[in-house]
């Protein structure tokens, strides 16, 4: 078995206060002198023209300052990029240009930027690049791709998670890059949404978990550290629950729905020290993410004390003129943004943002003090990026960059991704002498185990992907001989090809393994109206079906596509979401029984698509005739091992309002080989002043136990985790009866009004 231990004690806390958002922000580093920055900060800003500041707000693409026809497509323009830094003192530049760059070439790159940012201007100010790292340093060439967040979710491992971000972070920083844009702390309850699968889920508690445990790997306690970044919240905030499902399309979020689900994720970013914040693309509640001030200053200002600057996402300030048509004029709409919040605007391709602030700077419209408010914020990051001491890539981090051990973790992580969901009389692990039929869409690709930002922005030029790299066949034929591998592609995503030959071919074989599931995509681009799998795929999973041959059937999806006519007729069931780049090894490794899955759901599966629950349903969505009836249940999972809770026990069964309450409960691997399991624990109270879920995800920890290993877990239940969003929409507690679930075991605690 290749997986590791990883045992970490979670004490329970939930990220909001009874005070939702006064938790002061957690140091990010001892070795960071906070009063030094701020007096560097402020002499810088008064040597500077109102030029100078606004350029500083600036945030162009490598594309607006890059040859774009011609044999010379793709490099830098010198011309333009002089123009961009030295004309209009742009401060940030992001993105790259089509496809990814070599390590040595982001070293040429941002060479040459730093070169003109910090010698040809009159205060030498580096640029702050910026690039999306969804899943690890995409946009570098061979660089360690894990697994997409709702896979790492799917881990339950915060370990990994801390991993994944110490990786990220070094071969981000091997290009010469300090700022990413990532984490994605949306909490992802729209299984339409194309961006499903940058969430960490649907869970609050899950997101917020994960989200930290990659921060601290990434910045650890000092963001200036040769191999850390500088990390971004993303989409600040309800962006990832749109009403129709699309992409940038409006949400509808009551208040208490708001501070109760969609905040406390990025309270607990903005505590555990992330120094940028990216803005909504879309609206909230009929406002455009890039214009609300109640959310982008009242909120996270001045409730969350959030201390560093704000992005906006790819020429969304404009849109607030040309989309959302809540801006009379782009003018208009500059000043709107600047006003709400907006610290930096991602414009990207000219300099309409420049151009518009100084007028309206000039104009009296937008006052001086909010542009040295915004300025102070961006210089802060990039002296505590270390960017005035050394704004150049490190040579010593190449020997680094995608390390064994990085590759090690990688595979781990998918191994502990992957998640299996049937395994009818054990079919699962197949023998490694069986012969089996491969098929289906995703079967011979690397692209679809990653998905959308990978390589490029759509991820789907697949004669990019790595050559050392093994899809699901390559993976399969590797563990078992090419010899015991029969492989027909059955159809394309939406096509029916070779179907007819299936029944012939699987005479010859003892199991069919049908990978099926969606073509890559990002954003807009991935919309859909209807979340079936296409009518080929389940016409290709019939016919394997009917065969009478057993049938693995393997899911690789960037969102849980409804599969409910053939869950049945297949003997066993795997979920792989996006598994990255090792996920075929690590598919095979689990396929033959070299890995033991420990996946669990992060979201609920549905069977319908016009029911699509949260796991965390109140009591009336399932009362009256109506049942919580979905395909899997969040936080579901098998494994090839059994595990067997008892002895569920509360170190109190009255406690006083303030106090913790410890939950303790032993896990026995009761099978005949090592697993591992993770273990959740639920909070639920019988009757609130509001409707309220039965159950609440508060606290899980992820274990390993050798055959017939018995292991006391513990948990801390804090009073935050039995509070809730009240009438008034503020954080209370209320006195009454609570339930402890875990497992098939639950206990019953009061809570009392005294303390």
């Amino acid at each position: 078995m290749t997986t590791k231990p990883y045992i970490r004690l979670i004490t329970a806390f939930l990220v909001f206060s009874i005070n939702p958002f006064v938790l002061p922000a957690k140091s990010r580093a001892e070795s960071i002198d906070h009063r030094s920055i701020n007096s560097k900060v402020g002499s810088l800003l008064s040597k500077m023209t109102l030029e100078e500041k606004v350029g500083q707000m600036t945030q162009l693409t490598i594309q607006a300052v890059s040859d774009t026809s011609g044999p010379d497509a793709g490099k830098l323009d010198l011309r333009k990029l002089k123009d961009a830094i030295v004309r209009y003192h742009v401060g940030s530049l992001l993105n790259v240009y089509d496809s990814s760059l070599s390590v040595g070439a982001w070293d040429t790159l941002i060479t040459t930027i730093q070169n003109v940012a910090t010698k040809e201007t009159r205060l030498k100010i580096p640029i702050l690049y910026g690039i999306d790292a969804t899943h690890g340093a995409i946009y570098a060439k061979d660089a360690t791709l894990f697994p997409q967040p709702l896979n790492m979710a799917s881990t339950f491992n915060t370990d990994l998670a801390k991993k994944e971000g110490e990786i990220t972070a070094l071969e981000v920083r091997a290009c010469g890059i300090p700022w990413i844009f990532f984490p994605v702390m949306d909490v992802g309850r729209q299984p339409l949404w194309s961006r499903l699968y940058e969430t960490y889920g649907e869970d609050p508690y899950l997101a917020s978990q994960m989200g930290t445990s990659f921060i601290e790997g990434a910045q650890g306690n000092n963001i200036g550290a040769p191999d850390k970044v500088a990390t971004c919240l993303k989409h600040y905030v309800g962006y990832s629950f749109p009403l129709d499902g699309e992409d940038r399309t409006p949400a509808w979020i009551p208040r208490r729905m708001m501070k109760q689900i969609f905040l406390p994720s990025f309270q607990a970013g903005v505590n555990a020290g992330a120094p940028t914040v990216m803005c909504n693309s879309s609206e909230v509640n009929g406002i455009p993410g890039d214009a609300n001030y109640y959310l982008l200053t009242h909120v996270l200002r001045n409730r969350m004390k959030f201390r560093g600057f704000v992005v906006s996402d790819w020429g969304d300030i404009e849109n607030l003129y040309t989309r959302f048509k809540v801006a009379s004029s782009q003018e208009d709409a500059v000043r709107m943004a600047v006003m709400s919040g907006v610290d930096m605007s991602m414009v990207p391709m000219d300099y309409s943002f420049y151009n518009l602030l100084i007028k309206l700077v000039k104009d009296g419209k937008v006052p001086m003090w909010r542009i040295n408010q915004a300025v102070t914020r961006i210089l802060r990051v990039k002296f505590e990026l270390g960017l005035f001491k050394d704004a150049y890539p490190d040579a010593e981090l190449r020997k680094q960059f995608a390390s064994p051990s990085s590759n090690k973790t990688n595979l781990e992580a998918a191994e502990e991704s992957i998640t299996l969901v049937k395994n009818e009389a054990n079919l699962l692990p197949l023998s490694k002498n069986a012969k089996v039929l491969v098929s289906g869409p995703t079967a011979d690709r690397l692209s679809t185990m990653n998905g959308g930002w990978t390589i490029t922005w759509q991820g789907n030029v697949e004669s990019l992907y790595p050559k050392d790299k093994m899809n699901p066949l390559q993976a399969i034929e590797a563990k078992i001989g090419k010899r015991n591998v029969t492989y027909l592609p059955g159809c394309t995503y939406d096509s029916l090809l070779d179907v007819d030959t299936i029944a012939h071919v699987a005479k010859n074989v003892d199991a069919i393994i049908l990978c099926l599931g969606e073509r890559t995509y990002a954003e807009t681009p991935g919309n859909i109206n209807d979340l079936t799998l296409p009518t080929a795929q389940l016409k290709l999973a019939e016919t394997a079906i009917a065969t009478g041959k057993p049938v693995v059937l393997v899911m690789f999806e960037g969102r849980p596509r409804i599969i409910d006519k053939i869950v049945r007729g297949s003997r066993a069931i795997l979920i792989g979401f996006l598994p990255g780049m090792d996920g075929g090894e690590a598919l095979a490794n689990i396929l033959f029984g070299d890995a033991n899955p420990s996946g669990r759901l992060p979201v609920t599966y549905p069977r319908y698509v016009n029911a699509l629950y949260h796991y965390d349903y109140t009591n009336q969505e399932v009362t009256g005739g109506d049942v919580y009836d979905p395909q899997w249940t969040f936080g579901y999972g098998l494994s090839y091992t059994k595990f067997e809770y008892s002895d569920l026990r509360l170190s109190s069964q009255e406690i006083s309002k303030g106090e913790n309450l410890i939950a303790s409960v032993n896990v026995t691997n009761s099978g005949k080989i090592p697993g591992q399991d993770a273990i959740l624990l639920y909070l639920g109270e019988e009757y609130r002043q509001v409707t309220h879920p039965v159950k609440q995800l508060e606290a899980f920890q992820k274990i390993v136990l050798q055959p017939r290993q018995t292991k006391e877990v513990r948990f801390v239940i804090t009073p935050e985790q039995m509070s809730f969003i009240g009438l008034n929409n503020r954080r209370t507690i209320q006195p009454g009866t609570f339930k402890v679930t875990v497992g098939s075991l639950s206990r019953k605690f009061v809570l009392t009004g005294s303390n």
